[in-house]
């Protein structure tokens, strides 16, 4: 995928993973659209890169529908979407406060899981229906956000890790179906990374979890994180497949 006038849609891209994304596919050339769930964040970050920022729930069928149609009005159709929209609160099936409320185990992977689905079912609906772009027929990428807690999900993670583990499950069935029209769906399962939710944590907390990596021991970056998804969007080969970027981390229960 050329990436230089290429439209891209990357959601949760006012920070975090998503904005290192934002800024990147920027740099490359791409017509960066930010979706977040701060207008005012979404705003500032794309004007930093000089895209277009819009509000936008991604667990919401009408937001995520408006929100690809202002996309589509000021860059055009997407060629490219980066899912990045996700929280990932802790809480324990049961707690000394009794069993986990279930809206918040409900709130987590509607966010996560169902707006990950959400956005790329409507933007794969419009890349489909495009020219292709090259020799090799390829109209569209789609690149999705798991997490290493798909498979070493730790406990206080069941709502998190399900979650990242529904998003893993997509990959395969999608790329089979979006096969035969040339868009590529692909899966990054960060580990741990130096994100606002690492952030909220004690300096030496963060210093311990980056040294559990057993290389490099240490947090990993946005930038890297954005990295992959650039070489994902060249590399035309890279298809139905979940690529682990954890420094060989393998979570130990707690």
């Amino acid at each position: 995928m050329d990436l230089n006038g290429t439209a891209a849609i990357v959601t949760g891209g006012a920070s975090g993973l998503g904005a290192a994304t934002a800024r990147a596919l920027a740099a490359s050339g791409a017509k960066v659209a930010i979706f977040d769930i701060n207008a005012e964040a979404a705003q500032t970050m794309a004007s930093e890169i000089g895209g277009v920022g819009i509000e936008c729930d991604v667990s919401s069928s009408d937001a995520a529908e408006a929100a690809i149609a202002a996309a589509r009005e000021a860059h055009g159709v997407a060629r490219v979407l980066v899912n990045c929209a996700g929280i990932g609160p802790p809480g324990r099936a049961v707690s000394r406060r009794g069993p986990l409320p279930l809206d918040d185990f409900r709130k987590i992977i509607e966010i996560n899981l169902i707006g990950t689905f959400n956005c790329a079912r409507l933007a794969a609906a419009e890349m489909l229906e495009l020219d292709p772009e090259n020799d090799d027929g390829e109209r569209g990428v789609i690149v999705n956000t798991s997490s290493v807690a798909a498979y070493d999900g730790q406990i206080g993670q069941p709502a998190y890790s399900a979650s990242k583990g529904g998003i893993a499950s997509l990959t395969l069935p999608l790329a089979r179906e979006f096969a035969s029209k040339g868009v590529r769906v692909m899966t990054v399962a960060p580990g741990l990374f130096a994100t606002p939710l690492m952030f909220s944590l004690p300096e030496e907390a963060q210093k311990a979890l980056g040294e559990s990596v057993p290389f490099p021991s240490r947090l990993g970056t946005a930038d890297e994180y954005a990295s992959m998804v650039l070489y994902i969007c060249g590399n035309r080969m890279l298809n139905g497949e979940v690529i682990r970027l954890d420094g060989a981390l393998r979570m130990a229960p707690r």
